[in-house]
This record gives structure tokens, C-alpha cells and sequence, in this order.
């Protein structure tokens, strides 16, 4: 009979800041109900509040790892996604988070890591490596990695330019990427607002897409992250005025 050995938490002796800032995280149960506890509180308020839709929710039922795309111009934008996963996914969803805006003040670290389960990315600085990080996520069964493409919230609630960096991501890995448009979140909390307000907010989300064939260089990565934008702008002007 093998002999079991415990072994603690490997950032046991770390502070809470650092703990949270960590990236991979150490499993922790209270962080996952906590979490949870607050999807389910959201999810409500989502429905009640914002009467919150989802359309095409079909194919997010896929035990792969699949990558998230879509549109930014809310706060609310990374909760109504996650909302759109099932509630057992959802400690294994990652948004990835602009690390010099979410990371940097306890109270945001705290809201990006416990309630959302963020990744933090870097923005301006170590791309590649945030990118290595997001392509580790993708080689394990079963996660979820939800991106922004445009970098930054939209402050016209305009669709932006598509960075490169998608496109880089998943040229040549075999892994399903799923174009959304978030319909009505700049509407209930654009940038700037101090609070949401009660507007209709659906998410829609399109068939899934798949460039295991495409050969990663900058060229091709720049045609997939505009192939991505025109997939999130054709579901846009599908739905108008629906």
C-alpha cells in the first residue's frame, strides 16, 4: 500500500495580496464557494436587472478547452460571459484581465481573482509570456479562456480593431474558438458610469471556429484576429434592433 504524504499549499507562507496576484493559483475551497456563492447571486441579478438573454447557447457544450471572443465595452462584459457557462466550468474559466489595471489595488485584485477568476495579462509589457500562459491554459482538457481582443473597453461602445495577439493564440493549436457579441452592456454600463443601469443585455454567441491548419506567423495571426472581428461584427448586424 502506497504511503500517503501530505503536502501543504505551495504559497502557504505567502501574504493574501500575493497569493491572489499568483498565477497558476493553489486550489482553494473557500475561494471556490465563495465564488459560487456570488455567480449565483449575479446570474439572478443578471435576469432580474438586466434581463439578461443568451442565444446560440448550444455551443458552449463541449467538454474541450474553447477560447471566448468578443466585444468590450462594460464591466459587465466578463461576468455576462462567465453567467453563460455551466456553474460546474466555472473554477475552470479564466478572463484574461489587464494586470496594470485589475492587479495592482487589493480591492480589485480581490474582486479579478475570488469572484472572476481572472488571468492577469499584460498589456503593454511580457505579451509572450502572457500569451505562453494562456496557450498552457488551453493544453489541459476542459478550460475555458475568455479574450477581449480590443484590449481595452470601448468608449463609443463602437467594435474596435482586433489585436494580433488572438491571432497568435490559436494559430495552429486545435482548439475551438468561439466568436460573441455582447449586445446592450455599453448601453447599461458604459465606461465611466458608477453603476449599471437596468437595460436589456443579451449574449450571443456564434458557431465555433478552428485554425489548427493555419501556420502561426505574424501575417496569419493579424488575418485570424480580422477574420475574429468580422465574425463578432456580423453577429452584431444580425441581431440589431431585435
Amino acid at each position: 500500500m502506497k504511503k500517503w504524504q501530505y503536502e501543504p499549499a505551495a504559497d502557504l507562507d505567502q501574504t493574501l495580496i500575493e497569493r491572489l496576484r499568483n498565477f497558476p493559483r493553489e486550489p482553494d475551497m473557500l475561494v471556490y464557494g465563495l465564488r459560487s456563492l456570488v455567480a449565483l447571486i449575479i446570474r439572478a441579478l443578471l435576469r432580474t436587472y438586466c434581463r439578461f438573454e443568451i442565444l446560440g447557447e448550444e455551443h458552449l457544450r463541449s467538454n474541450r478547452s474553447f477560447v471566448l471572443v468578443a466585444n468590450h465595452s462594460s464591466h459587465l462584459d466578463t461576468v455576462c460571459l462567465l453567467a453563460g457557462l455551466p456553474l460546474r466550468r466555472l473554477h475552470r474559466a479564466f478572463p484574461a484581465a489587464a494586470a496594470d489595471y485589475f492587479f495592482q489595488s487589493v480591492p480589485r485584485t480581490w474582486i479579478a481573482t475570488v469572484v472572476v477568476n481572472a488571468l492577469p495579462f499584460a498589456r503593454q509589457t511580457h505579451v509572450r509570456q502572457s500569451l505562453a500562459i494562456c496557450g498552457e491554459l488551453l493544453t489541459n482538457a476542459g478550460n475555458v479562456l475568455i479574450i477581449f481582443p480590443e484590449g481595452t473597453r470601448s468608449t463609443t461602445g463602437e467594435l474596435q480593431e482586433f489585436k494580433g495577439g488572438i491571432g497568435a493564440l490559436v494559430a495552429g493549436r486545435d482548439v475551438p474558438v468561439l466568436p460573441c457579441y455582447l449586445d446592450g452592456a455599453f448601453r447599461a454600463w458604459r465606461k465611466g458610469s458608477r453603476w449599471p443601469r437596468p437595460r436589456k443585455v443579451r449574449l450571443i454567441i456564434g458557431a465555433p471556429r478552428n485554425y489548427v491548419s493555419v501556420a502561426p506567423d505574424k501575417s496569419a495571426s493579424a488575418a485570424i484576429a480580422e477574420e475574429l472581428h468580422d465574425a463578432v461584427k456580423e453577429l452584431a448586424q444580425q441581431h440589431a434592433g431585435r
